[in-house]
């Protein structure tokens, strides 16, 4: 079982840059694929990124192609999402999420969640 953290949640201006934390504890992180989900207000959570376990193949979400990256570092226990040139649709409350096999963008196939962290782009 993991339990996950996220962090570095900020309200900052479109444009800008931010790096989102998501800190693991529990001994098999390292066998996990990781994710990023996102919920704005009144929409659906809506996958992001995600990454193997080894960190060799990531995926994302075509609105967030060449923007953001998630990497991980296995003796750390993190996942990080880099966001950059952020734009006013990526505020959202964002998620860090661990499964078993292989990546997937359905939020109900990820076994473990963090609490979540606000990011809020304003314009």
């Amino acid at each position: 079982q993991v339990q996950l953290v996220e962090s570095g949640g900020a309200l900052l201006q479109a444009g800008g840059s931010l790096r989102l934390s998501c800190a693991a504890s529990g001994r098999t992180f390292s066998r996990y694929l990781m994710g990023w989900f996102r919920q704005a207000p009144g929409k659906e959570r809506e996958f992001v990124a995600a990454i193997t376990w080894r960190g060799t193949v990531t995926s994302y979400a075509d609105s967030v192609k060449g923007r953001f990256a998630i990497t991980r570092d296995n003796a750390k226990k993190t996942v990080y999402l880099q966001m950059n040139n952020l734009k006013p649709e990526d505020t959202a409350v964002y998620y860090c999420a661990a499964k078993d096999g292989g990546a997937t963008v359905v939020a109900g196939l990820y076994a473990y969640w963090g609490q979540g962290t606000q990011v809020t782009v304003s314009s």
